[in-house]
């Protein structure tokens, strides 16, 4: 027997079935903890906390030292980041507005994509982030990285904002497509490095996270998400072969099957509005999947917390499956339902 501790999350990526579910959340190092809270009210703007590197490396392990990483606790670390510091280093500014969100600027309505200076050196602070993380983290616990997937990223630096229909990225898809597709192709050229860097640095997996996939139709999701995932995917492995790349296409419903079959992805991360039985039925079989509880039924907890979480973890018993939310922990999150979450998992492995 190899004396290195198994870490079961990273595993499970691979391939494995386990008898417990492994499980981490989406922005499981977050607004729901007053721990963070009161560091982010110490060290001011998201932007500086993601670029100061110990801040950024205690609030990823902040989860872990709560809810800790035994059998009722989490089983992975993601990377405190953010998906928007890949067009930051292409050249556009970056700003957070309070209550409002991120701001790009100049949007690619305004100006030509080769007008941008582009600052690579921007991704150092987050490799450090990896390496400062790396140096603390359990060793059965898996250290994943992450990037956004190039159409979300691009309706940001298309519109300067999100929006909710990212209408202006999808006006210019149709009405300009060389032009949109120049602009794919180098947020595919600018992540590529960025994902092998922070497995270089130390992460064990990555996920990319394409918040806007559903927004497409089929034809257009074929094209600005399948098309651009897959070459990212191909890249990396090349270049890291074994580093397991789990694709989260939110809102893509029925395309995912397309999806799972086509980009090559390792794991496929689902959504709330998927159903786990058609899920189950429909994707590659021996394909790992993560999720998908819905964050409101988090914040309800209770009886129907502990009915979605069995729901879930019946459908998937026969496939590799990592527990996780189908998007992002809400800041209104009772500790006490994430606690009751965690229990109830651990129980049921």
């Amino acid at each position: 027997m190899s004396g290195t501790p198994e870490k079961v999350l990273l595993a499970v990526l691979k391939g494995q079935r386990h008898s417990m579910a492994p499980r981490w959340m989406m922005r499981q190092a977050g607004r729901y903890l007053p721990e963070y809270r009161a560091l982010r009210a110490d060290k001011g703007g998201f932007l500086a906390l993601v670029y100061d590197s110990a801040a950024a490396a205690e609030i990823t392990l902040q989860p872990l030292r709560r809810f800790g990483t035994g059998r009722e606790g989490l089983h992975a670390a993601i990377l405190f980041s953010d998906i928007l510091i890949v067009p930051y280093a292409m050249g556009q500014n970056l700003w957070f507005e309070a209550g409002e969100g991120p701001r790009l600027a100049p949007t690619l309505l305004e100006s030509e994509l080769d007008a941008l200076t582009p600052d690579f050196s921007r991704y150092e602070a987050i490799y450090e982030t990896v390496r400062q993380v790396k140096a603390q983290l359990d060793p059965e616990t898996t250290f994943l990285g992450f990037a956004g997937s190039p159409w979300t990223i691009a309706t940001y630096m298309v519109a300067g904002q999100g929006s909710k229909d990212q209408g202006a990225a999808r006006r210019m898809a149709y009405a300009d497509t060389a032009r949109f597709a120049t602009i794919i192709d180098a947020i595919v050229e600018a992540t590529v490095p960025y994902l092998i860097g922070q497995i270089d640095a130390g992460v064990d997996a990555v996920q990319l996270f394409d918040s806007w996939a559903g927004s497409l139709s089929p034809q257009q999701f074929a094209r600005w998400v399948i098309a651009p995932n897959r070459a990212i995917v191909e890249k990396v492995r090349s270049a890291r072969p074994g580093v397991p790349i789990i694709g989260f296409p939110k809102g893509a419903g029925a395309k995912l099957v397309d999806y799972a079959r086509e980009t090559g992805v390792d794991a496929l991360g689902l959504d709330e509005t998927i159903d786990p039985v058609w899920a189950d039925t429909v994707l590659p079989k021996g394909l790992p999947v993560q999720g998908n509880l819905d964050p409101l039924v988090l914040i309800a907890g209770g009886d129907a917390l502990d009915s979605a979480i069995d729901t879930i973890l019946a459908a998937f018993q026969n496939r590799p499956h990592i527990f996780n939310l189908g998007h992002g922990i809400t800041p209104e999150t009772p500790i006490a339902h994430v606690e009751q979450m965690l229990k109830r998992l651990g129980r049921e492995g």
